[in-house]
């Protein structure tokens, strides 16, 4: 596909899906809350991490309090998270940095958050569109999987959709791309009993027309 042509039904299937899409809840808009809640955020609800990354600012107030914050204290706050032992270690540390190395504001390149233990390109897009206002596009488990199924993206490197979605996506779309797309996951496509027949993109779906092909040939 041209990438011109992939930019034109990209623009199409992002406005159906963004239809479709419930407003994303951001527990914070401060950008070293929207920090801390993203790395806390991996393998875990988001109800758990809502209420964990709440009790923390609650605590600690900002990154000057959690740098100073005991390591023991913060894993008993957020214990409902997955992998609350290495993350409380991970936030504590992302407070110090933020304060001793950053002055104390979250930093607005790539580069320099994944310079952060616990933040990859993920979290770092996440921090980067959704509260600095940098046009990024994170890809999280639901965006690598409706990139998979659309066909946006032959990989499973989440990575590697990244490259292959900040090609094909207007620039003026990636600030609220990830969680439109997110809400789009959770709603209609979901990962297990996708909601095909509800979904407005079926028609410029991989998935949908390969599972009406399986389904033909076993009749």
């Amino acid at each position: 596909m041209k990438l011109i042509v992939a930019r034109t039904n990209i623009s199409e299937v992002y406005a159906r899906i963004a239809a479709q899409s419930p407003p994303h809840h951001f527990e914070f808009s401060d950008p070293f809350w929207v920090l801390i809640t993203t790395i806390l955020s991996h393998r875990t609800k988001d109800q758990v991490t809502d209420v964990a990354s709440r009790n923390l600012f609650v605590a600690y107030g900002d990154c000057n309090g959690l740098a100073e914050a005991d390591v023991s204290e913060v894993k008993s706050m957020i214990s409902k998270v997955g992998f609350s032992s290495v993350k409380a270690g991970r936030v504590v540390e992302a407070a110090r940095l933020v304060r001793d190395r950053f002055n104390g504001s979250v930093p607005r390149t790539l580069e320099e958050l994944t310079t952060i233990p616990g933040v990859g390109r993920k979290t770092a897009n996440v921090v980067l569109s959704d509260s600095l206002g940098v046009p990024a596009i994170a890809v999280d488990t639901h965006v690598q999987r409706i990139s998979r199924r659309m066909g946006f993206s032959n990989s499973d490197d989440p990575a590697v959709t990244e490259q292959r979605l900040r090609r094909i996506v207007p620039y003026d779309l990636w600030i609220g791309f990830n969680p439109t797309l997110v809400e789009f996951g959770k709603k209609i496509c979901r990962p297990v009993g996708p909601k095909c027949g509800d979904c407005n993109v079926s028609e410029f779906c991989e998935y949908f027309h390969s599972r009406n092909r399986k389904a033909y040939r076993k009749r």
